[in-house]
C-alpha cells in the first residue's frame, strides 16, 4: 500500500492540520503516516488553547521509522512553528526521499498580505529551503511574494488588469527556477472580482499551476469567507492525487470540485470560521 508521511500539528478541534490530511489520505486508498509537530486543544485562532510543541520529539519518529526500513511514496509538510521544525523536516527528507517521492511542501506563512504570528527571516529562509527539495509547492500569493522577494501591494493592486495572471505567473517562475527538474508551483487563492474579466459581473477564485512547460489556471465562483482547514484540505488532496498518479491539471480539479460545496454550506450554515467546514461527507467524492 502505497504511504505518506505527514508532517503537521494535531489539532483537537479546527478540523485542519493532520485532522484533515489524514482523513484526506486514508479516503483516497493510501495510508496516512502522520508525523506530530505538535498537539493542540485546538487550532490557534481560537481565543484558548493547549499546545504541547514536539519540536524536540520529532527526530524519534524518523530515527524508529528509519529502524523499520520503510518507505514513503510521499512527504508532505504543512505549517511548521519555526527554523527547527524546519530542520527536522530535512531530517526526515535527507532519510527518506528519493527520486520517485513527491514531496508536498505547503509554505505556510501568512495570508491577505499579513504573516502569522510565528513569521520571522530565519523560517521564510527555511521555507525557501525546503522548496528547492519539494516536487510541488502550494503558496498563496503572499507567500508567493514571501519566497520570491515580491511586492505583494503592487502584485495584487491591479486584479482586473488583462496580464494580471500572466504577472503571478512569472513570479511563479522565478520560485520554480529554484526548485527540482519537473518541479510545480500550485499558487492558491487568486482572486478576481466583478466587472474585471467576466461580463457577467461574478467574482472568481482561482489556482494556476505553472511548471516550465505549461501553466494551468482553473477557477471556481469565489466565496467572500475563509475557514479553518480548507488549505489542509486542498494541499492533502493534490499530494494524495500525485501520488496515485494524477496530473496536476487533474489533481487540482478534484480538490477544488472537494471543497466547493463543503465551503458553500458553511456560509449557509453559519459555522464558526475557526471550527472549519464540514468536509466529511464529501469524502467520498474524493473515490472516483
Amino acid at each position: 500500500m502505497k504511504k505518506i508521511a505527514l508532517i503537521n500539528d494535531l489539532s483537537g478541534f479546527g478540523k485542519c492540520s493532520l485532522t484533515a490530511a489524514i482523513s484526506v489520505v486514508s479516503v483516497m486508498g493510501i495510508q496516512a503516516v502522520p508525523l506530530p509537530t505538535a498537539v493542540l486543544s485546538a487550532q490557534t485562532g481560537f481565543p484558548s488553547y493547549y499546545c504541547d510543541d514536539y519540536t524536540n520529539r520529532m527526530d524519534f519518529f524518523t530515527d524508529e521509522w528509519k529502524k523499520m526500513d520503510v518507505r514513503f511514496d510521499g512527504i508532505h509538510s504543512g505549517y511548521l512553528a519555526g527554523w527547527e521544525q524546519i530542520k527536522k523536516v530535512f531530517y526526515v527528507l535527507d532519510t527518506f526521499q528519493t527520486d520517485d517521492t513527491i514531496y508536498l511542501a505547503d509554505p505556510v506563512m501568512g495570508d491577505d498580505g499579513r504573516h502569522f504570528k510565528a513569521f520571522s527571516n530565519k523560517l521564510l529562509d527555511g521555507m525557501k529551503q525546503l522548496c528547492t527539495r519539494a516536487r510541488i509547492t502550494t503558496p498563496n500569493l503572499t507567500e508567493l511574494c514571501l519566497l520570491t522577494g515580491s511586492d505583494y501591494i503592487s502584485l495584487t493592486a491591479f486584479p482586473k488588469d488583462e496580464d494580471y495572471l500572466e504577472r503571478i505567473a512569472d513570479i511563479a517562475r522565478t520560485l520554480l527556477r529554484t526548485m527540482p527538474k519537473n518541479a510545480c508551483v500550485l499558487v492558491t487563492g487568486i482572486i478576481r472580482h466583478a466587472n474585471g474579466f467576466h461580463s457577467n459581473g461574478c467574482s472568481f477564485m482561482g489556482n494556476m499551476a505553472v511548471t516550465a512547460d505549461n501553466c494551468f489556471y482553473h477557477e471556481t465562483p469565489y466565496i467572500p469567507q475563509s475557514f479553518s482547514g480548507t488549505g489542509d484540505l486542498f494541499a492533502s488532496v493534490i499530494c494524495a492525487a500525485l501520488v496515485n498518479g494524477l496530473s496536476v491539471e487533474e489533481a487540482e480539479k478534484k480538490a477544488s470540485a472537494f471543497l466547493q460545496p463543503a465551503i458553500e454550506d458553511a456560509v449557509t450554515e453559519n459555522i464558526d470560521r475557526n471550527h472549519g467546514i464540514h468536509f466529511e461527507k464529501y469524502l467520498g467524492t474524493l473515490l472516483s
